[in-house]
């Protein structure tokens, strides 16, 4: 029987172990793919495939997902607004299920048996990998190195250095996840509940001093244009946004969640354009919908956003929720301006033909054109009609 694996390959410290432990410890042959979720530019994939060569893969795949995962997943995290226990955008989350989608399916193509990721047994990420991988290519072993041998990192740099692998190990001691909608930052500090990261740990550097304000511009609830300047894909937006966004280190926080097994976990982030993006989308809605609108779209928007958390994101009430969050995006097209900063920023305000802050029915707390002074009177007495029914039927009274 063969003994082929496909590896899904980060070209970070975990799954450089996984190359070297299962191709020389288990006499394997060992097949690698990195799945290009927006995080990598060509000159990163192309160092990243030469070090899986290096290491001693039979063969190495770059599997570029960006416009999927945007068009199937990261739009509808606008449209909700998600943002996971109202601070994490749920930038691992949601790439992590398009690259076990992407490595399962490459896996079926290249006919082996077994596939390899390089999660630990504490987090979320191996319940993600494992899930996808049985709904999709049910037939094949899932094995774990990480996982099943419970390696600390320190143990992984000593293996990798016994084998000669030559690293510049001092930045392996944070672990980065990159991709469109935010990268991931998890170290020694997010092992604790009291420590912040470091200034250092973060990927993007503050350079920008002074502040500017940006112009987003929204078309039916997508990011279509940055300043003066129109994109047909939305992709092309965040990223620009990024490049503004990025270095005045907005964006920046740590989550505390509850993992899909059940333990409390933290991990350091910088989203500088989901952040932003979400924000604004946010304000424009605010005056482009309806109360009610507002109200079912937080309920849906939860449930969307905790079911792609914990992998559940090929459940065919995604699709419903899908439809049902795009629905509400016909009127949400105008332009929000927004003030950035070192580490802060705020939405100034908004220009849309469908704002319904409209003049032409009242101003608020001033005047109103479209009702008179007995309409409210009656409305009150209307609105509160039940209520005035219970105080008298059960003789209780308001207290104050």
């Amino acid at each position: 029987m063969s003994n082929k694996v496909l590896l899904a390959f980060s070209g970070g410290l975990d799954t450089t172990y996984c190359v070297k432990y299962l191709s020389e410890e288990k006499k394997m042959e060992v097949h690698s793919a990195i799945v290009n979720t927006g995080g990598f530019t060509k000159e990163e994939l192309a160092d990243i495939e030469k070090k899986a060569y290096a290491l001693g893969v039979k063969s190495h795949a770059t599997l570029d997902v960006v416009d999927k995962y945007y068009q199937d997943c990261v739009k509808y995290l606008i449209f909700g607004n998600v943002l996971k226990n109202n601070t994490y955008p749920l930038s691992v989350s949601a790439e992590r299920v398009f690259q076990a989608v992407a490595i399962a399916e490459h896996a079926n193509k290249l006919g082996v048996q077994y596939v390899a990721h390089g999660s630990t047994g504490a987090g979320n990420d191996q319940v993600r990998f494992d899930m996808i991988f049985n709904i999709l290519a049910p037939g094949l072993g899932i094995i774990t190195p990480i996982r099943d041998k419970k390696l600390s990192r320190e143990e992984e740099i000593e293996y990798l250095k016994a084998k000669g692998v030559e690293r510049d190990w001092t930045k392996a001691a944070y672990s980065i996840n990159k991709g469109i909608w935010g990268t991931s930052v998890g170290g020694k500090e997010t092992l604790t509940s009291d420590k912040y990261l470091p200034e250092s740990a973060f990927p993007t550097q503050v350079t920008k001093t002074g502040s500017e304000e940006v112009e987003l511009y929204f078309e039916q609830g997508e990011l279509k244009g940055v300043n003066d300047k129109k994109y047909s894909k939305p992709v092309d937006a965040i990223l620009k946004l990024q490049e503004i966004a990025a270095p005045y280190g907005v964006g920046r926080d740590i989550h505390v969640g509850d993992t899909i097994i059940g333990i409390k976990g933290r991990v350091g982030f910088e989203a500088a354009a989901p952040i932003v993006i979400i924000k604004a989308h946010h304000t424009l809605e605010k005056h482009t919908l309806t109360k009610w609108q507002m109200y079912w779209k937080d309920q849906m928007a939860g449930w969307y956003g905790n079911f792609v958390h914990e992998g559940q994101f090929l459940d065919p009430i995604m699709r419903n929720i899908e439809a049902f969050l795009a629905d509400t995006q016909k009127t949400v097209t105008g332009k929000v301006k927004v003030f950035l900063a070192p580490y802060r920023f705020h939405v100034v305000g908004v220009t849309s033909e469908h704002d319904l802050m409209s003049s032409k029915f009242g101003s608020y707390g001033e005047m109103n054109n479209a009702w008179s002074g007995e309409d409210v009177k009656g409305f009150a007495k209307i609105f509160g009609n039940q209520t005035m029914i219970y105080h008298k039927v059960n003789n209780e009274k308001h207290k104050a």
